[in-house]
């Protein structure tokens, strides 16, 4: 093995309390500007570590190849890249755009099912609200993120792993999470890496040609991964990697199997949804019709260096830069847009939908995924996993029906804009505090430590699904946190919906309250095609009188045993008059009927003017004979 020379660890820690190293040069490097050319880039590069040195397999010891040195060093500007769509969600200068998918802090025993997000939007909290630093965070959800943003460890929000950090490094932006189009990419991989605290390791762990043993979560605060001590305990393994010798040159460079056209494959380990019926598998239900038409995620989803992606919503214009957000819409593609840089239709051989017979009064109140888009409505709402939600593509991932946390789908509310959308639904169950009107949660720690004095609060390991709290439960808990809390606010619980409380003599009392109302998020695929969307079948297939889109039952989800029978119905998530709509549907139970009656009485009426049509022509012809003989 090659002894290289490496810079001591107190050379290392130095950097992170006094700031970055690297370069921000604005000389412009090779991938800052695209000569036009169609054809895709060969990567035949050296390998970089943190400290921008060239690695070789014979090192001693061999070191993690940086993301950031390696794909930096003179093509692509990271700065410009991790300012991207996936990465930017900690930053409070943008515009955070139509509410989306949250991450979703879950803890069974204390009946909690929290959607967080750095991102403004109403519904959500941010992690430091329930005690989550972004080192805790990445720890937790690490598993589903492309790595930069949260994970690059501002060390002055992680006061308490500031440590840690330097043992276990940053999580920088991963590259090949989207763009390694090699079949032995394991980004399952990644996901262990992140659980073992190995972020330096986790991005090299996922190519083809390295493998990645140990874990930085059992080294000490003092472990210098640059020259390790080997553990005490001789069962411990300390972080090191192995490169496939023959995946380097001659001149000392690997190939890398990028794409500018990222998979379907590398966006579906994140993306990806299913039922949580375990009936309902995945080669049960069909692909999105875009996809089975031959198209790929990003030629909708579109982006440039910046990595300002395309999220394809009506209205994203608005507060995105994307020149192509007005024209990657479902409108902007299939019908076009006279604003667009691209006024024209059937972007990629898209039909041009007809419509006919739709009053005109459904694309002013719907959108297009409405019909399209998601599971089909069901006289009740039914549970669903997604990829950031459940951890779906990891190893030993639960696969239990009742897992948590409890999505439902689909329900069918209005959006911000005033168009109703499918969209998934969680409701949020959590211990909190109350100041006058404004209710946060409480920190995650404290209402560990309360309840660990509870029997009945007891994690179900089988299926992570809710333990059964009481009434009598939630009255003891709230009596023991306000004793703990004093003068700090008031304890509260939200579930199912509704806010719990004690008034002055400590009597639990329930009510609806806008911080118990469940978070949202549109659903946009799967898409299906014309001969499967909602109303193919006729007006029924909604104006029914029993028909799920307005009048079907919306799961209420709660730890709570009473409130477990509790639904919702589809029209007040819709907002819109129940009994407008009843009536409604009920016209056209007899509508057959008059249609009917009126064919009938327009024959009959067509008769009559026929038949006093031809006595009026027989008046003039008489009238032109007498005329006649006259002269």
């Amino acid at each position: 093995m090659k002894k290289t020379i490496r810079i001591p660890f107190i050379f290392i820690f130095l950097p992170f309390l006094f700031g970055s190293i690297y370069g921000n040069s604005e000389e412009k490097l090779i991938g800052d500007e695209s000569d036009g050319s169609r054809a895709i880039s060969v990567h035949r590069i050296p390998l970089l570590d943190d400290e921008g040195m060239e690695i070789d397999p014979d090192d001693d010891p061999v070191l993690p190849f940086s993301m950031r040195r390696t794909c930096s060093a003179d093509c692509h500007r990271y700065e410009t890249i991790s300012a991207g769509w996936h990465f930017n969600a900690a930053t409070s200068a943008i515009d955070h755009g139509r509410a989306g998918h949250p991450w979703i802090y879950v803890n069974a025993s204390s009946g909690a099912q929290i959607p967080l997000s750095y991102r403004s939007w109403p519904g959500t909290y941010r992690p430091e609200q329930i005690g989550l630093s972004p080192w805790q965070f990445v720890l937790q959800f690490g598993r589903h993120m492309p790595g930069g943003g949260v994970g690059e460890f501002d060390e002055s929000q992680n006061p308490d792993a500031i440590m840690r950090i330097f043992v276990s490094g940053k999580l920088d932006v991963n590259c090949l999470s989207c763009h390694d189009a090699d079949p032995a990419h394991d980004q399952a991989e990644y996901a262990l890496q992140i659980a073992r605290q190995n972020f330096r390791w986790a991005a090299a762990a996922t190519a083809g040609f390295a493998a990645v043993s140990g874990a930085a979560a059992k080294m000490p605060d003092t472990y210098d991964y640059q020259m390790p001590e080997p553990p005490d305990d001789p069962k411990i393994i300390s972080p090191s990697i192995v490169y496939r010798e023959t995946e380097f040159d001659e001149k000392n460079r690997v190939f890398f199997h990028l794409v500018r056209q990222v998979p379907n494959e590398r966006c579906y380990f994140c993306h990806s949804s299913k039922p949580a019926n375990p009936s309902r598998e995945k080669w049960m239900m069909d692909e999105d019709v875009h996809l089975a038409a031959g198209l790929h995620c990003v030629d909708c989803h579109r982006n440039g260096l910046d990595h300002t992606i395309v999220r394809g919503y009506e209205g994203e214009s608005a507060v995105s830069t994307n020149p192509l957000a007005i024209s990657s819409s479902c409108e902007g593609c299939h019908l076009g847009d006279a604003e667009s840089i691209m006024p024209l239709t059937g972007r990629f051989s898209a039909p041009v939908p007809k419509h006919a017979g739709i009053p005109l009064v459904h694309f002013e109140k719907m959108t297009c995924t409405v019909c399209h888009s998601g599971p089909w409505p069901e006289a009740k709402t039914q549970l669903v996993k997604t990829s950031l939600a459940h951890g779906l593509g990891i190893r030993n991932v639960d696969k239990s029906e009742t897992a948590l946390p409890h999505i439902v789908t689909p329900v069918f509310a209005r959006q911000a804009n005033g168009k109703i959308a499918p969209h998934h639904l969680l409701w949020p169950a959590f211990w909190g505090r109350r100041n006058g009107e404004q209710i946060e949660p409480l920190v995650i720690e404290f209402v560990k430590t309360i309840l660990t004095k509870f029997e009945n609060c007891e994690t179900i390991q089988t299926t992570r699904d809710w333990p059964e709290f009481s009434l009598e439960l939630i009255k003891e808990v709230l009596i023991a946190m306000q004793a703990q809390m004093e003068n700090d606010g008031k304890p509260v619980y939200i579930g199912g919906g509704k806010l719990y409380a004690l008034d002055e003599n400590d009597t639990l009392i329930a009510n609806e309250h806008e911080t118990a109302e469940p978070y949202g998020w549109p659903i946009a695929h799967d898409v299906r095609p014309a001969a499967q969307s909602l109303g193919v079948r006729g007006c029924e297939d909604c104006h029914a009188v029993d028909a799920p889109f307005f009048f079907g039952d919306v799961i209420v989800d709660s730890p709570l045993v009473c409130e477990r029978e509790n639904v919702r119905t589809m029209i007040e998530f819709e907002e819109l008059d129940a009994a407008y709509m009843k009536t409604l549907a009920a016209t056209f139970v007899f509508r057959p009927w008059f249609k009917a009656a009126m064919i009938v009485l327009s024959i009959v009426l067509v008769a009559i003017l026929l038949w006093y049509g031809f006595q009026a022509l027989h008046c003039v012809m008489n009238f032109l004979s007498e005329k006649e003989d006259k002269l």
